[in-house]
Formats: structure tokens, C-alpha cells, sequence
């Protein structure tokens, strides 16, 4: 079924014309993203008078369409309720796929999702079908895989309300993730705002072979440029290698390059993703495709001089490229295969591997669990069996049901494996794990994306490493992470590199079920939130700032180091309360690590001077009318793209966040709920704040481009003078003085 072709159609009508004029706009060769890009802008490339400048002009798109994860849909679709508009203007999906537990297995635990969840899946359901959203129901798949499957097409343009979102990359697609209020904008049919980003070129050659997957691809990039390499700019990968990597494959590699900061990631139009098109049954799709392919790949003199049009460029050989090992507690500490039982030893982490979990959005696909179950078979043949527990989540069900009608999951169950739901699970922390305790030091190992520390099993010594599933596989058959798999044997068996199929030589196996459509007039369709529910709360709009608040803010916290969205709001059980926000407001800051005392959770109260949990010091500040600010360190609100780390402190009376640097969804969240985003100028002006100051600044003196001077009042009756500087344009100081940017579409009726 192809769903939205009236859309995909107009896109590829329009583009040759948009391109042309873009040409003209810039008088130069065009790379992959400018094309998308500008082919999205609002008014189209025509309305410009001059080119945007990359990382600082800000610019209004039109994506294509909007897709929401369970976890986040109910905060975006609790916010365009507030908007007061009728349907929502661009095609969107909701996909319920974070609120299902991992524990026992994939029958039990849907069951018990399903029970413990049924409020807010009715929820979801019913305010999809009155919004015209398409709603894929618990058990469907994880939203990435989904997409793809589904909705992702070259050339295309979307956000989603997850990091990962950029994994319909895969297939092309400029894809965002976004906090849920940018969902909001584009749903209400408002552009969407981005700051145009700087552009950084992969060129890819070679090929890969042997053990080798397209996960390490993206696991050597994200040692060569960190977690923070990639803010504010997208990568496009580009080369003879990208050929011979797979659309699914090359999906793995979009997906992950949230892991580096990176807006998002794309490939070029190839004859893979024309495959992967007709074997998801949109062979219209790839036939469109075809015939505007010059228009999904950048022009050929960037490809033959990069560094004229990249600001960046970087350069893989696939094959020469070892397996890498990412990790523990940062997606981007690399460590080829060959490096990797030293630092293991080096670092005295924890050799014994308790669990290896293979599948999630990241790597769940048919050539995926095909080169598993290779392994798998080659081991269960051997008298080989995982000496670790061994978990297996399928990204959907249409890849789940393919992959049993082949029987792939009969050798992965031979060697203990167990297949978890249709769903995201031990991945965000929806992972009820009984073999450890906190202050059990072990390490589990992931095909996932992200391993910061709790992530997984909120066991905060857990050492979680990232991987591709074939090497993750290996390494559960070893039970032991200082092992070399392609060089030593297990109990006297030596594997052979795995082999996989691209594609299922009989097709996929559609899911019949898994699809509500929205009702076709869905005015008469109720949606009710009980007032005393747990889980779901109606949202009142935020108050306008008032420059008084801003003249005696006291320190709620001085973070030190890492401060991810899992620290500020950490998920896991959590997840529950995503809809309700005073109730997930008590996760406030609960991760992040104050300055002054080395401890999580837990600040000195300026009212009485005792320390406190963060949360209930916030709400003691909010009831007084005590106004509060944060500071943090670099790359602050990295991680996922929940926006409740930027509601919350707003919701519990929070006004500033001043740190030495951002990460970009995080930023954006910010000031899309009216809170105050600050960078020190000097970043050794962190070490000047003090943990009893009070502090000030003047709102009415913010202006674009202006420094904003903050004051800080100390204990002792000395002050600092510390100079900052905001990133708000026009448009979002009108979201900051409205109170929040929703304010100002509420203010217009919902129409943008």
C-alpha cells in the first residue's frame, strides 16, 4: 500500500523547477541536501533574494509530513489540541511502540503493555482519528522501521518527535527530529524553522566484507567526530560505497548520526533503495524516483571536489574498515575489534558479558537477522549456545512475521535467544531486567544507538557497548567482551563471517492489523482526559515573562559534565507519565550531577539551607514565587528529543538555562516553551558561578544578535558581570515575550 502518492507525486513535479531556480539562487553545483532543502522552502527558492548563510540564517521549511512516537505524541497532540485547529495539514502517523516493557517475551509482554497502557493508547487513538493522524497500533513496530517500510521516499522531507528520526535517511529523505511542539507547527500548517545547516561530505570506498556491517560505518564516524561533531550541521554520505551498501543498511547509518549531534544524515538515490522500494510494494514510488534520479544525488563536481562545497569532509575505506565497539557510557568512544580486548583489560571494565540484545530501530531489518541467524545456525550446528542471555527485538511486524515464515528466528531461539516485542524496550529503558542490582558492576552489549549510562536498565553501573548485531551475536556466543571472534575459537569452534540477504527472495509478509486509518470527518469524534488521571493531564498555556522574575533568580543547579535529556529527564518508568506533566515533573534532574557535591539529585535549598531531592526544591522555590536558572557544560540536552527536559523546569518555574554549548533539539525545545537559552561567551565564566548567588538580567534589553549580560549576586555581597549570547531570531523573541511559541499560534487560531 502506498500511502500519500497525491503528495509524493507533487513533490517530484515540483522539483526539477525548484531545483533550477535554486541554481540560479546560488550559481553553483548543488549538493544532495541544498536540493532537498530548498525544494522545501516556504514560497519556494524563488521567494529568496539571496542564498541562506549555512549555521546562521534561519529559514522556513514545508516538510512533507510528520511522524510521532507514542512517548512524545501525547505532549505534541495535548499542545495542538491547545492550537484549536481542526485537522492537521500535512499528512502525520502516530506509532505506539516506547510504552511496551521488555521482560518476558513478546506475547506476555504486549498483554501487559496493553493493560498498564490502555488509557493512553485510547487517548492516542481517538485524538488521531479526530486530527486525521494515521495511528499504528501497539505490536505495529518501532516508528523508524515503520517509516521506512511505510512512508520514507527520496527526495522527500520530514520530522519526527524522536532522535532517530533521520533514519528514513536510509531511502533519501531529509529527516528532523524534533521536540513536539516544531510537530505542532507544521501540523497546524505553520512553517517550520531551521537554521540552515553547515554540511559535512563522507565520502565512502571500497567495500565491505567479512564481519564487517554498515553499523561500523557510522560507529568509526562517531569516534572520528564525537557526540557534538555533528551540531548544526547535516552529513551526506557520498562515493562509490554507498552502492554497495543497502537501503536498510543505510539506514542503520542515518539512523545513528543523532549520535554525533547531526540534524540529520542522507544518502543518494541508488538502485538499492529502488529495490527496497518494490520489495515494500511502492514500485510507483521507485519508478517516480527514477525519473527525476539527477535530482537525488548531489551534482557531479561535488563528488569530484567536495571540499569546495562540504565544510567539512571525511573519508571512509569500507574495505579496510575493522568491526568497532562503541562505548561504555558514550556513543561515540570507538574501539575497532583488534583494539578492543585491551581496553576492555586497560580500563579493568567488566569482561563477562551478561546480556546481548540485538534488533531495535537501529538494526532490526531482514539483512539483519538474516546474517544473525546465519551465525546462529553455524553455532547451533557446532554444539555452540549463547553462554549470555540473548535477546532479540524485531523493528516491526512485517519484518518479524517475514523473518518466521523464513525461518530465521528457529536458529536464534536454538541458542537461547528470546524475542522481545514489536517495540522499542531495553533500548529506552523499558527493560525490566532481575539479574543485576544497582552497585552490580556488569556489561551488556547492544546493536541500539545510544548507551549513555541508566539508559538501558537505569543501573547507572551497567557498562553498555555498542555494536552491529553480527557482532553482538559473536560475542554472546563467547559469553566474554576481551575476545577477538574473527581470530580465536569458542570451546574450539572458530566462526565464519556471516552472510545475510538484502531482501526476502518471497517478499515481505505484510501486517494486515497494525493500521488505523483517521476518520474522514472527525468532528464528531470525542476525545476525553479523566481530570483525575495519572496519566494524562491537560495542558494551561505558560504565563508571558515578566521582567521582574528575571532580577533575583536563584541557583537550582550547577550541572557538572554530561547532562543528556536522560539526565534531566530520564525515561524508563517515566515513560508512564509522559502525558501528565506534573506528574513526570518529579523526574526533574534527577541524573544530573551538581557541581558542588558530586551527587545526582540532590541541591542545597536557598530558602532553608538544606539539600533537597531537585524536584521538590524546584516545587518549594514555585510555590514561594522564587524564580530559578540552570548552568551546564558543553553540548547540554544532548540525547534524545524529548521535549519534557524543556517543559519541565518551565512547568516548575524555571526562567534561564546558561551553559558553555547546546545540542540542537534541545536548544530549539527550549525556546519553543518560552525558557531562556544562554552560552557564557567566556566558558570559564561557568567556574564563577557560585552555589548561594542570586542572579540577574534585564529581558527587556534581549535583542537579535545582542549580548545578554547576567549578574551574579554573590553570598557574600560581591557580584560577577558575565557576558552571554542567545541564538534568537525575531520570530522566536516573539515565542519568549508570548510565553511560549504555542502561545502565538493559539493567538492566531491555529492557522499559520
Amino acid at each position: 500500500m502506498i500511502h500519500d502518492l497525491d503528495m509524493i507525486k507533487s513533490v517530484y513535479q515540483q522539483l526539477a523547477d525548484r531545483i533550477e531556480k535554486t541554481r540560479a539562487l546560488v550559481q553553483r553545483p548543488l549538493t544532495l541536501t541544498e536540493k532537498i532543502l530548498f525544494a522545501h522552502i516556504d514560497g519556494g527558492p524563488g521567494s529568496l533574494e539571496a542564498a541562506p548563510q549555512r549555521k546562521s540564517s534561519y529559514v522556513d521549511f514545508r516538510p512533507d509530513r510528520v511522524a510521532m512516537q507514542d512517548a512524545t505524541a501525547q505532549m505534541a497532540l495535548l499542545q495542538f489540541m491547545l492550537a484549536k485547529t481542526p485537522k492537521v495539514a500535512v499528512p502525520s502517523t502516530v506509532h505506539c511502540d516506547h510504552l511496551i516493557r521488555a521482560e518476558h517475551g513478546a506475547t506476555a509482554d504486549l498483554k501487559q503493555s496493553l493493560d498498564e497502557n490502555a488509557e493512553v493508547f485510547g487517548f492516542l487513538q481517538s485524538v488521531s482519528e479526530k486530527y486525521g493522524v494515521g495511528f499504528w497500533k501497539p505490536g505495529a513496530g518501532i516508528i523508524h522501521q515503520v517509516v521506512l517500510e511505510n512512508y520514507a521516499f527520496p527526495g522527500g522531507m520530514m520530522i519526527g518527535t524522536d532522535s532517530h528520526t533521520p533514519n528514513a535517511g536510509g531511502l533519501g529523505m531529509v529527516a528532523i527530529g524534533v521536540g513536539g511542539a516544531d510537530a505542532v507547527d507544521v501540523m497546524t500548517g505553520m512553517p517550520w524553522e531551521l537554521a540552515f545547516p553547515k554540511l559535512i561530505g563522507v565520502k565512502l570506498t571500497g567495500k565491505l566484507s567479512g564481519w564487517t556491517s554498515p553499523k561500523d560505518v557510522i560507529l568509526k564516524l562517531a569516534g572520528i567526530l564525537t557526540v557534538k561533531g555533528g551540531t548544526g550541521a547535516i552529513v551526506e554520505y557520498f562515493g562509490e560505497g554507498c552502492e554497495s551498501i543497502s537501503c536498510t543498511g543505510k539506514g542503520t547509518i542515518c539512523n545513528m548520526g543523532a549520535e554525533i549531534g547531526a540534524t540529520t544524515s542522507l544518502f543518494p538515490y541508488d538502485a538499492s533503495m529502488a529495490r527496497y522500494l518494490k520489495a515494500t510494494e511502492r514500485g510507483a514510488v521507485a519508478d517516480m524516483a527514477d525519473g527525476v534520479a539527477e535530482h537525488l544525488r548531489a551534482d557531479d563536481d561535488v563528488a569530484a571536489n567536495p571540499q569546495n562545497y562540504y565544510d567539512e569532509v571525511v573519508e571512509i575505506d569500507l574495505s579496510t574498515l575493522e568491526p568497532h565497539i562503541n562505548g561504555p557510557f558514550s556513543p561515540d568512544r570507538a574501539w575497532p575489534l583488534s583494539e578492543f580486548a585491551a581496553a576492555i583489560r586497560d580500563n579493568d571494565w567488566p569482561s563477562d558479558l551478561r546480556v546481548a540484545l540485538i534488533g531495535s530501530c537501529t538494526n532490526s531489518s531482514y539483512e539483519d537477522m538474516t546474517r544473525v541467524a546465519n551465525i546462529a545456525r553455524m553455532a547451533a550446528e557446532k554444539g555452540l549456545k549463547a553462554k549470555s542471555e540473548f535477546t532479540i527485538t524485531p523493528g516491526s511486524e512485517q519484518v518479524r512475521a517475514t523473518i518466521e515464515r523464513d525461518g530465521l528466528l528457529e536458529p536464534m531461539e536454538a541458542i537461547g535467544g528470546m524475542v522481545l516485542a514489536n517495540a522499542c524496550g531495553p533500548c529506552i529503558g523499558q527493560w525490566r531486567r532481575h539479574d543485576v542490582q544497582k552497585g552490580d558492576k556488569n556489561s551488556i552489549i547492544t546493536s541500539f544507538n545510544r548507551n549513555f549510562a541508566r539508559r538501558n536498565d537505569g543501573n547507572p553501573d551497567t557498562h553498555a557497548f555498542v555494536a552491529s548485531p553480527e557482532t553482538v551475536t559473536a560475542f554472546a556466543l563467547a559469553g566474554r567482551l576481551d575476545f577477538d571472534f574473527r581470530t580465536e575459537s569458542i570451546d574450539g569452534v572458530k566462526l565464519d563471517p556471516p552472510a545475510g540477504d538484502e531482501l526476502p527472495a518471497q517478499g515481505f509478509v505484510p501486517d494486515p492489523d497494525g493500521f488505523i486509518a483517521p476518520a474522514a470527518d472527525g468532528s464528531n469524534v470525542s476525545v476525553s482526559v479523566a481530570p483525575d488521571s495519572t496519566r494524562l493531564q491537560v495542558l494551561e498555556p505558560f504565563n508571558p515573562p515578566q521582567a521582574a522574575e528575571y532580577t533575583d533568580m536563584l541557583v537550582l543547579l550547577k550541572a557538572a559534565g554530561k547532562c543528556t535529556t536522560d539526565h534531566i529527564s530520564p525515561a524508563g518508568p517515566w515513560l508512564r507519565f509522559r502525558g501528565h506533566l506534573d506528574n513526570i515533573s518529579d523526574n526533574m534532574f534527577t541524573g544530573a550531577i551538581n557541581f558542588y557535591n558530586g551527587m545526582a539529585n540532590s541541591v542545597k535549598n536557598q530558602l532553608n539551607g538544606e539539600y533537597g531531592e531537585i524536584p521538590a526544591v524546584a516545587r518549594g522555590y514555585k510555590a514561594a514565587g522564587q524564580p530559578w536558572i540552570v548552568f551546564g557544560d558543553e553540548n547540554y540536552g544532548e540525547g534524545s528529543s524529548r521535549e519534557h527536559a524543556a517543559m519541565e523546569p518551565r512547568f516548575l518555574g524555571g526562567k534561564v538555562v546558561v551553559v558553555k554549548s547546546f545540542a540542537r533539539i534541545h536548544e530549539t525545545n527550549l525556546k519553543k516553551q518560552g525558557m531562556l537559552p544562554l552560552t557564557f561567551v567566556n566558558p570559564a565564566d561557568y567556574d564563577k558561578v557560585r552555589e548561594e548567588d542570586r542572579v540577574a538580567l534585564d529581558i527587556n534589553s534581549i535583542a537579535v544578535g545582542q549580548p545578554v549580560m547576567l549578574t551574579l549576586k554573590h553570598a557574600d555581597g560581591s557580584t560577577d558581570t558575565i557576558e552571554t549570547r542567545h541564538t534568537m531570531n525575531e520570530q522566536q523573541l516573539k515565542w519568549f515575550h508570548a510565553g511560549s511559541a504555542l502561545n502565538l499560534i493559539a493567538a492566531r487560531g491555529g492557522v499559520g
